[in-house]
């Protein structure tokens, strides 16, 4: 398909923000948190922030092309810092705020920052323990805390001409690199993705056409993912080019009354808060009511493809709809229509619940090499249990071994200071390598089925993609995490955790001590039983020869603490098959 729209030579991505204050200076477009209240930004305030927070990044003397760390949670400030970076003709670089020392200290040496924003004294410390020496001798500077130095780099500032920071803006080009981003990885180093202005501006203009339905008048959403990944960030961007209101949560324990108090239309975030939703859900409501509800909404959804639902089950619908709906639109905010999930597929049944819950999951496909988006289920056709169809000016190839193959203007050129890894994924032609498996259908919806480096082939050499098995077994709300194994081995098997609020349901309801831990239940007649029957559901999804014939109870959950998870809650499947190799033996006797 043609693109929708060509990047000029001479946009950047500090356009928007400009154009946005002279079209509405009075429109509230962020909404942060102070004291407890929402306090509303306008288009006119946020573009004179930028403004003024890049004179002071002249001052401190960033020049052009300078790449500058930024390491903080999710919040207004984030937007902020971002922008006038960009304003200041210099190159963001995003650091988790998890990062351990010695990330921090790869990613600002490898990407050669000369200053680094930090969010708390924590990041201080972190930043410190790393012992990277910032060459600009400048920071770094610190956005909150006893530390904080926002307002003084500001002070700072007022001594440089805001015509500099035009000249600084305007000699930027769309080829001119806008970012570094580090792929948090599942295995090795992290690799920095150089994406340009034009990369992320191609993205995004060729795909808010097709969404009006979440990037429509009136439209909010509440950024709660880390920035530094480039899924938020796309979407961040996007954001800030439509004119979307956007508000900022840290997550965690705040943010079921982040999302209460300002009731985004839309939402995005990753399959795990979705599985979690659906599974609080089962839990609080009444076991045959729930099942009930969820076939309803199933069959709801369902029949949305195939000419709308009838009388009978409309009127089931609405029954359901105040009995159990409502409560997992309630968990959104309440307001909330739409959904964005990326990072991994949802699982076809959870998406259709959704759908018919009320809350419309879109789901897309990309990576931090592509923009963050390559394929899109858009408003004039989604099709569930697919990525979508390829954005407009994207082509996408299956190869001969299944993997999917991309070309396209938001496709980054090459790896920071890493020419091996750029020459091993762009291929002569320039198309990328994406290294996940797919197929296309008919109609040009893209369906992704699993990871070329997950692809188990057991001894006896069948080939066992471990995606779908990992859905539906997550899918159960006593299961949190799991890991198909047996590559080169008789049988397939599984590694699984549990839920902990499942798990102290599960205990009340079968006598067991409220104090009990996994670890000293994992080996639970009814226990094992009650995960058996999510295995023996998940199995029905695949042959036999692909089915699991063993699993073990972990102790501990997965988590981004210990290594098995990366920030957006991937599985570092190395990390856990290393961890666990002794209970992977066990299985295999």
């Amino acid at each position: 398909m043609a693109p929708v729209a060509v990047v000029g030579d001479e946009t950047t991505l500090t356009d928007a923000v400009w154009q946005n204050a002279t079209a509405a200076p009075d429109a509230v477009q962020f909404l942060r948190r102070v004291g407890g209240e929402w306090q509303g930004v306008t288009c006119a305030q946020f573009r004179d922030g930028v403004i003024a927070l890049a004179r002071g990044l002249i001052a401190a003397g960033v020049q052009a092309g300078d790449r500058i760390g930024l390491m903080s949670g999710t919040r207004y400030e984030w937007t902020l810092i971002d922008y006038a970076i960009w304003a200041a003709g210099a190159v963001t670089v995003p650091i988790y705020e998890t990062s351990s020392p010695d990330q921090v200290a790869w990613i600002l040496s490898d990407s050669g920052a000369v200053a680094c924003f930090v969010e708390t004294d924590v990041h201080r410390a972190a930043l410190a323990k790393s012992r990277h020496p910032l060459p600009g001798g400048v920071g770094p500077w610190q956005i909150e805390g006893r530390h904080a130095v926002i307002d003084g780099l500001v002070a700072e500032g007022a001594a440089v001409a805001v015509e500099d920071v035009e000249r600084r803006r305007h000699a930027v080009g769309a080829d001119d690199i806008a970012t570094i981003i580090y792929t948090s990885g599942t295995t090795g180093r992290p690799k920095g993705c150089a994406l340009t202005h034009r990369n992320l501006s191609s993205a995004i203009c060729n795909t808010l056409p097709g969404l009006g339905s979440l990037f429509g008048k009136d439209a909010s959403t509440l950024l709660f993912l880390p920035l530094a990944h480039a899924f938020a960030r796309i979407v961040q961007i996007g954001c800030v080019q439509a004119r979307v209101r956007m508000g900022y949560s840290p997550g965690g324990a705040n943010l079921a009354a982040d999302l209460e108090s300002f009731r985004p239309t839309f939402v995005l975030s990753v399959p795990r808060m979705f599985e979690k939703i659906y599974a609080t859900a089962q839990q609080r409501a009444n076991g045959g009511i729930f099942r009930r509800a969820e076939q309803v909404a199933v069959a709801y959804s369902r029949s949305l493809d195939r000419g709308g639902p009838g009388l009978l089950l409309r009127l089931r619908h609405a029954l359901f709809g105040m009995l159990v709906y409502r409560k997992v639109r309630a968990a959104l905010g309440g307001g909330c229509r739409h959904a964005i999930c990326g990072g991994a597929p949802l699982g076809e049944r959870l998406a259709h619940f959704y759908r018919g819950a009320g809350i419309d999951v879109r789901e897309g496909y990309g990576l931090t090499e592509t923009s963050s988006v390559v394929a899109f289920n858009f408003d004039d056709g989604v099709r569930i249990g697919t990525a979508g169809r390829p954005v407009p000016g994207t082509t996408v190839r299956i190869a001969g071994d299944g993997e999917i193959l991309v070309d396209g203007p938001q496709v980054f050129a090459r790896y920071w200071n890493n020419e091996t890894a750029t020459a091993q994924c762009l291929d002569q032609d320039g198309w990328f390598h994406t290294g996940d498996l797919g197929d296309l259908d008919g109609d040009g919806f893209l369906r992704i089925t699993g990871r070329k480096k997950d692809l188990i082939v057991t001894a006896g050499g069948k080939n066992v993609v471990p995606g779908e098995l990992e859905d539906r077994l997550r899918a159960h709300p006593l299961v949190s995490q799991c890991v198909v194994v047996g590559d080169r081995l008789p049988f397939v098997s599984a590694l699984v955790t549990l839920d902990e609020h499942a798990f102290a349901t599960w205990k009340a309801h079968n006598g067991k001590p409220a104090g009990a831990t996994v670890a000293d239940l994992r080996a639970d007649t009814r226990l094992c039983s009650a995960v058996q029957q999510a295995v023996d559901d998940a199995n029905q999804t695949v042959s036999k020869a692909e089915s699991i014939r063993a699993f073990r109870i972990l102790p501990h959950d997965f988590s981004e603490s210990t290594g098995e998870l990366t920030a957006t809650q991937k599985i570092k499947r190395q990390v856990v098959t290393d961890e666990h190799a002794e209970e992977i033996a066990a299985m295999y006797g």
